[in-house]
């Protein structure tokens, strides 16, 4: 199956949550806010993933990105690459057992819990997200290996201290986690403070801990068309996108210490793959000293 093809998912045949995991915090209530007039980032991205949980308001939205920016569906991919190798080395030669996942976004292939499971069985993970229908599936992201934990938080990465509330009836605290901050923050914009916010939740973490983060660049060719695709998003959805330089993007890594490479293109964390991106990426370790 190819990398992003949600349409594995039959969300009418998964086991009731009890069976597998745990919906909490306002998780529990019921997707009746839900709007499918009004486009919503994470259907606008499972679109482009080629999954089939979005609306025509997403797609409209999605597909207007797409002409301006023709190779929005391979940075997005790349962007869900990165997050499997990142995963996949914190599980592995970092030894992280933890990991909490703030905008994760509809089930597509290689989700946070299957990659650090496949790993280490015994990981346990929490994935938070404001998108109701995404509440709705919840039920396909708590499907998860006998050994490990994984759990579903309806819940904003702007309310740093309810979200870090919810994870904590999964995730110990006293123990290293890994803190998934994927393609989330354009999402929050410059007067609510997204640097606060990612301070607020590594002050939450203790020492050998992890950052993983990506965010759409404005400091790039601008031939790949990222700058007008996210102007076309932000005149049709009332959620807008804020995309950062490398600098920008960097500042979100003060007081970690970043692993090699440091940040840069999502396609070449962890790989020798020259191909361009709009796209920062960086992992970076929770030192005693901070």
């Amino acid at each position: 199956m190819a990398e992003g093809d949600s349409s594995r998912w039959d969300f009418r045949s998964v086991a009731d949550p009890a069976d597998a995991g745990a919906v909490t915090g306002a998780g529990r209530e019921s997707g009746a806010d839900l709007n499918p007039d009004i486009p919503h980032i994470a259907r606008i991205y499972d679109y482009w993933l080629g999954g089939k949980n979005n609306f025509a308001a997403d797609r409209a939205v999605a597909e207007q990105a797409m002409t301006a920016m023709p190779d929005m569906r391979a940075s997005v991919l790349s962007n869900r690459a990165f997050l499997r190798r990142a995963v996949t080395h914190l599980a592995g030669e970092a030894d992280i057992r933890q990991f909490l996942d703030i905008g994760t976004g509809l089930p597509s292939a290689d989700n946070t819990h299957e990659v650090a499971q496949r790993v280490a069985s015994d990981a346990r993970v929490v994935y938070v997200d404001n998108d109701p229908i995404v509440l709705t599936h919840a039920r396909a992201l708590l499907t998860g290996g006998p050994a490990g934990a994984t759990a579903y938080l309806h819940g904003d990465v702007r309310d740093p201290a309810a979200v870090l509330a919810g994870a904590a009836e999964t995730l110990d605290f006293r123990r290293p986690i890994a803190l998934m901050l994927v393609a989330i923050l354009h999402c929050v914009a410059d007067e609510d403070d997204p640097y606060a916010i990612v301070a607020a939740l590594s002050a939450a973490l203790p020492a050998g801990s992890a950052l993983v983060l990506s965010h759409p660049a404005n400091d790039v060719n601008p031939t790949i068309g990222a700058g007008a695709a996210a102007a076309r998003m932000n005149q049709m959805m009332p959620m807008k996108v804020t995309m950062r330089s490398k600098t920008q993007v960097s500042r979100f890594f003060d007081g970690w210490e970043l692993l090699e490479p440091g940040v840069v293109p999502a396609t070449q964390w962890g790989t020798n793959d020259p191909t361009p991106t709009a796209l920062w990426a960086g992992v970076a370790r929770k030192s005693a000293r901070q």
